[in-house]
């Protein structure tokens, strides 16, 4: 496998795989974004160019990393012993620059953050944070390690945030949803069908499925699904009209669990976590 840097369309580094034509995009200054993910013919990945062009303003597309919240925490503020301290919606992770290396095994890359005084003014914890990229034909499989570097547990929530292209949001639909969710808009349990009709019109709902979730798009003839593996194992469904994308998402915890305490994941000093998930192309 090949990693080059690229110029066009925007800076960005490269990793292809000459065999089966797969490929991403990878622009580390840029949150340790994953710009772009050609698998069988195709770019899976939605990716407002206009928005991304702009730094000032945050990424609509790729696969944002969402660290050290998923979502946001009441009046943007995380309340710790340590004190209160200002928390951005999603975190922080998404804004910063990362390190790039290829991975030893030549089948991805590895993005690294570690805690500096811009994280260190949010979040009062040193951290090392490390996302394995890989791909194999038609798949793409993203692993996060978290480690406490500090000597205080650290609680945190991780998630990933990716943009898959949609053709048609009126025709698109989703399989291997339990019967129900949370409406993340309102607080409240409600039909995931219900919810999954209004996809065209926008939706922001949170399940816990026991098996793969599919995403399929008739209208261009495209199939994808998610295999989530424990602690990454509650799903985000986001749509935002009309932007021409849905976004399928692994969270460990519901939004607001810095606050609440449910699902919180913790590290004690020194102590690290993995956590997994795949995407497989089916059509």
């Amino acid at each position: 496998m090949v990693l080059v840097q690229r110029e066009a369309p925007y800076p960005h580094w490269e990793f292809s795989d000459p065999g089966s034509g797969d490929l991403l995009r990878v622009v580390p200054e840029r949150g340790g974004l994953i710009s772009g993910w050609r698998s069988g013919g195709r770019e899976r990945l939605y990716l407002d160019l206009e928005r991304f062009s702009d730094p000032a303003l945050s990424v609509r597309g790729g696969v944002p990393v969402l660290f050290p919240i998923c979502g946001g925490l009441p009046g943007g503020v995380l309340s710790l012993s340590q004190g209160r301290f200002s928390m951005p919606q999603h975190g922080f992770a998404r804004d910063l620059p990362w390190l790039m290396r290829p991975l030893e095994d030549g089948r991805g890359v590895a993005l690294e953050l570690e805690h500096c005084g811009a994280t260190l003014a949010h979040y009062p914890f040193r951290f090392q944070l490390q996302l394995e990229v890989r791909l194999a034909p038609r798949v793409l499989e993203i692993s996060a390690e978290v480690r406490n570097q500090g000597e205080q547990t650290m609680p945190f929530s991780f998630g990933l945030h990716p943009y898959f292209a949609i053709a048609d949001l009126a025709t698109a639909r989703f399989e291997g949803l339990p019967a129900r969710c949370l409406d993340q808009r309102t607080g409240q349990e409600c039909n995931t069908d219900q919810q999954l009709d209004l996809l065209a019109e926008g939706i922001d709902l949170l399940a816990g499925p026991a098996q793969a979730v599919r995403l399929l798009d008739p209208s261009a003839g495209t199939a994808l699904e998610l295999e989530t593996t424990a602690p990454l194992d509650l799903v985000v469904i986001w749509s935002d009209p009309p932007r021409p994308m849905a976004c399928l998402e692994p969270w460990s915890a519901p939004r607001g669990a810095l606050a609440t305490g449910k699902r919180r994941l913790e590290l004690g000093p020194g102590a690290s976590m993995r956590l997994s998930s795949r995407y497989r192309v089916l059509a």
